[in-house]
């Protein structure tokens, strides 16, 4: 299977292309150019280094969200575009999910998590089930504390792995710094994840669980800053 992935929600976004379960080519943002502008030009740039037209493209895996609602305006219309000129199937993938399965960890919990700017974190928790990394509640986006305070919460004595884009956001907290003197581990996440957001998504497809393209859609978990402008401040979001 040839899949092309693409992570745009937010500065840290990525494309690969992924055949087999091998990784053929990656390319990384790393500056300010807007994703209208660089995504197109980026997915030229890995199928053209990985040999591979995109009509051969068998797959299609593209992270939901959460993040900014540009970078996933972007990264959503153009792959409903390719799925609709090419006749390609679509996974959508959650950024979050891909993080908490982007390491092995064994059983018991996964928090994953990066910057949201104003002082919060997207984030989401995980629990391995029955072999299946599944979500406890919904994604969110929380202040740090909060986070630490609801995992802990939840968890309570269990073993946690802590897996971050972020690390300094989180190494200073005096609660999390508790939970991993008790045993808990805080893993540094490497934020080109298209590659993982691929291996989820073909999961996902060998087993059926393909997106409807009409359906496919972002989850931005925070209001725009329209929608903050004119109605106040959220607080998290559960």
């Amino acid at each position: 299977m040839i899949t092309l992935a693409i992570d745009t929600c937010e500065a840290r976004g990525s494309v690969a292309v992924r055949r087999d379960g091998a990784v053929l080519a990656l390319k990384k943002h790393e500056d300010s150019t807007d994703y209208s502008a660089w995504l197109l030009p980026a997915v030229d740039e890995v199928l053209a280094k990985a040999g591979i037209p995109l009509q051969a493209v068998d797959l299609l895996a593209v992270a939901t969200g959460p993040g900014s609602f540009t970078g996933l305006r972007v990264g959503l219309t153009t792959v409903k575009a390719w799925a609709e000129v090419y006749g390609k199937p679509i996974v959508g993938v959650s950024r979050l999910e891909a993080m908490a399965r982007s390491r092995e960890t064994g059983p018991g919990f996964v928090a994953a998590c990066y910057d949201a700017h104003r002082g919060q974190l997207f984030a989401g928790v995980y629990r391995c089930l029955n072999g299946r990394r599944e979500r406890v509640g919904e994604e969110l986006v929380i202040s740090p504390e909060e986070f630490v305070e609801l995992v802990d919460a939840e968890a309570g004595e269990e073993k946690v792995s802590w897996v971050t884009l972020d690390s300094e956001l989180m190494s200073n907290l005096d609660s999390l710094k508790q939970r991993l003197a008790h045993g808990d581990s805080l893993c540094g996440c490497a934020p080109e994840l298209a590659s993982a957001i691929g291996a989820l998504a073909e999961e996902r497809a060998a087993k059926g669980e393909l997106t409807d393209p009409l359906a496919l859609d972002a989850n931005y978990v925070r209001r725009s800053d329209a929608e903050i402008f004119w109605k106040g401040p959220p607080t998290h979001v559960r």
